[in-house]
């Protein structure tokens, strides 16, 4: 039975609540799946979409194992809702300096702390104990583009143009994007990426391995669940003490690697031979 109610630790947020900030959460067995649904703004992200997301992560059951975040529509996701940036704001939300109140709107600490919240929607999507797919179509610029790096793995339609644009607008990607984007195609590259503000096509995404797996847009959503299938095919607890010896091997040595490895096994041996 789907669900669409986040609950957990988290304050419940409901389908109707989400709805309105254009949002769809779905759970079914052991795969959650988030879906930014505002078409008509090709997907464009907002304060309010961020809280959802983190709200989703706190909330996420126990059970799930896969996360997919897709968008509806044309587009993956536009990137920012620049209307936060005017006098008028997003309908239903204040402009970005109000949210601060008029005396704060630009203390760093105010401003640093909705920075810090923002990024709650996108760090959870690396938790070792789930594994996050990101189906993009279409555009996948700025936000959207780190919402996509945020998840462990993407699968990407053969229309899909990525680009990281916040630097041609005045802006860093701040959005939890920068780490994986350097760690996947290197220092060099992802300065001309952001520098530059280009947009990479689904074939050059491919070969700098931003994406696993490109489709044709027909085929995403098959693609994606025979992906989310595969995962689940692999013991649990296994999916996660592997995630979690890949996570840290770039930060260790192959001794400190050789030793996580030694207990993370005999932490499953353990296991599988107290089940006898």
């Amino acid at each position: 039975m789907a669900e669409a109610t986040v609950g957990g630790n988290a304050e419940a947020i409901t389908a109707a609540e989400l709805a309105e900030i254009g949002l769809r959460y779905e759970v079914d067995g052991e795969i959650a799946t988030i879906t930014l649904n505002r078409p008509e703004r090709r997907n464009a992200q907002t304060f309010a979409t961020w809280s959802a997301l983190a709200r989703i992560g706190d909330g996420l059951p126990a059970r799930v194992r896969v996360v997919v975040v897709q968008g509806e529509g044309p587009s993956f996701s536009s990137g920012i809702d620049l209307r936060m940036f005017g006098s008028d704001g997003v309908p239903g939300q204040e402009p970005f300096p109000a949210s601060f109140g008029a005396s704060a709107s630009l203390d760093d600490e105010a401003l640093e702390r909705s920075i810090r919240q923002a990024q709650r929607g996108f760090l959870w999507l690396r938790r070792p104990d789930i594994v996050s797919i990101a189906a993009v179509q279409g555009h996948a610029i700025g936000a959207g583009f780190q919402l996509a790096l945020a998840c462990d793995l993407r699968v990407l339609a053969e229309d899909a143009k990525l680009c990281m644009k916040e630097a041609a607008l005045g802006l860093v990607p701040d959005l939890t994007g920068t780490k994986p984007l350097v760690d996947i195609v290197g220092l060099p590259r992802a300065l001309e990426l952001c520098l530059t503000a280009r947009t990479v096509d689904a074939r050059e995404a491919f070969e700098l391995r931003l994406a696993e797996l490109v489709v044709p847009r027909e085929e995403l959503s098959r693609a994606v669940r025979d992906l989310a299938a595969a995962l689940l095919s692999t013991d649990r607890e296994a999916a996660r003490a592997v995630k979690r010896l890949l996570q840290g091997a770039p930060e260790r040595s192959l001794e400190e690697q050789c030793a996580a490895e030694r207990r993370e096994q005999v932490a499953r041996l353990k296991a599988l031979f107290a089940g006898r």
